[in-house]
C-alpha cells in the first residue's frame, strides 16, 4: 500500500481535459457534444445575434431558466451581468459573450476542488450516498475504472443491502473491473457490510474502498440512522473514515437535485458531489443552482455511457462546453 504523505497527491489532478495545445481536445469536443442540449438555446442565441439590443439581455435571462439554473440564481447572474455591461465604454455582443462566460466561470469556480487523501495510512474510504436511480452504481463502476488507471488497488463494498439488485450490479462491475467486492446476504446490516471491507481492505493493502449505501430518501429517518451507524463503524477502523462522502446526483432531475443535496447534507455530511447523465438532458444548468447555494465541491461530472465519461469537474471546461469563447 502506498503509505506516502500525500496518498494521493491530486487524485482530480488527472485533468485530461484542459491542458491540450489542440485548438480543441477530444474531451472537449465530448464535453460540448454531452451538454448539447443544456447548451444549444445559449449558443444559438449568441450564434444569431448581431448587435446589442434591449431584447437581448432578456433573451439570455429566458435560455438561463430553461437550462434550469433556477429563477434566484437566474436573477444574481443577470444582476451581476447588467452591473458588469454598465461599466464597459463599448458593449457588443463579444462583449456581453466574454462578460457572461466569466460570470459563470466565478460562480463554478468554488466547486472546482479535487479530492484530497493525505497521510492515510490505511485504505481511502469513500462512500457513496444519493437517492435510488440517480446512478450510484454505475458511479462507483466508473470510479474504479479511474484509480485503476491511475495505479490504485479497489475494493469495493456492497452496502445497499435493501435491494439485491444493488449488490448484483456492483458484484457485476468488480468483475468487469477485477476487483473483490464485499457483500452479504439481502438484508444484511450495511455497517457490517462495510467494516468487513475495511478490514479486509486492510488486511490485503488495499488503496481505495468504495462503499455503496442504499437510497431510501421516502425513509429519512431510518437512512440516517443507518448513515450514522455506517459512520461510527468506519470510523473504528480508521478513526478518519469515511475519507469522503460523494453525493451523486442525476442532472435529469433539474432543480430537485438542490433538495437532494439539502437532505444529504444534514444526513451524511456531504463532502463532495457527482453530477450524472448531464448528456441526456437539457437540464444541465442546475450545477450553477447547486454551486451557488451550497458549498461543496463538484468532485466529477458524468457525460457519457463508457467508464472513461466520468471526468474530473474543471470550470472553465463545463462553462467552454456550455458557451464556447467563440461561435465555433
Amino acid at each position: 500500500m502506498n503509505k506516502q504523505n500525500s496518498f494521493f497527491d491530486r487524485l482530480s489532478s488527472l485533468k485530461d481535459s484542459a491542458s491540450s495545445n489542440d485548438p480543441l481536445s477530444k474531451t472537449q469536443l465530448r464535453m460540448r457534444r454531452a451538454l448539447r442540449r443544456t447548451s444549444q438555446g445559449l449558443a444559438a442565441l449568441f450564434g444569431r445575434a448581431k448587435q446589442m439590443d434591449p431584447d437581448l439581455l432578456e433573451e439570455i435571462e429566458t435560455e438561463l431558466l430553461t437550462s434550469d439554473v433556477g429563477v434566484t440564481v437566474t436573477g444574481i447572474i443577470m444582476t451581476r451581468l447588467t452591473q458588469a455591461l454598465e461599466k464597459q465604454v463599448l458593449t457588443d455582443i463579444k462583449t456581453v459573450r466574454s462578460t457572461l462566460r466569466s460570470i459563470l466561470i466565478e460562480i463554478l469556480d468554488s466547486c472546482e476542488r479535487p479530492m484530497l487523501f493525505d497521510n492515510i495510512a490505511g485504505p481511502a474510504m469513500i462512500l457513496v450516498v444519493g437517492v435510488n436511480g440517480v446512478g450510484k452504481t454505475t458511479t462507483i463502476g466508473k470510479l474504479t475504472h479511474r484509480f485503476q488507471q491511475d495505479g490504485k488497488s479497489v475494493m469495493l463494498a456492497a452496502g445497499d443491502t435493501f435491494r439485491a439488485a444493488a449488490v448484483e450490479q456492483l458484484q457485476v462491475w468488480g468483475q468487469r473491473q477485477g476487483v473483490p467486492v464485499i457483500a452479504q446476504p439481502n438484508g444484511a446490516d450495511s455497517a457490517s457490510v462495510i467494516y468487513d471491507a475495511l478490514e479486509s481492505a486492510r488486511s490485503r493493502e488495499i488503496d481505495i474502498v468504495i462503499a455503496d449505501t442504499a437510497g431510501r430518501l421516502h425513509n429519512k429517518t431510518n437512512l440516517m440512522q443507518e448513515l450514522a451507524k455506517v459512520k461510527r463503524v468506519a470510523a473504528k477502523v480508521d478513526p478518519g473514515a469515511p475519507h469522503e462522502v460523494l453525493l451523486v446526483l442525476d442532472a435529469t432531475t433539474g432543480q430537485n437535485a438542490l433538495a437532494q443535496l439539502r437532505e444529504f447534507k444534514a444526513m451524511a455530511g456531504i463532502t463532495g458531489m457527482v453530477i450524472t447523465k448531464l448528456d441526456g438532458t437539457a437540464r444541465g444548468g442546475v450545477i450553477f443552482a447547486l454551486a451557488e447555494n451550497h458549498n461543496v465541491p463538484v468532485r466529477f461530472i458524468g457525460i457519457g455511457e463508457e467508464k472513461a465519461d466520468l471526468r474530473p469537474f474543471v470550470a472553465t471546461d463545463f462553462v467552454d462546453a456550455l458557451l464556447p469563447p467563440n461561435n465555433d
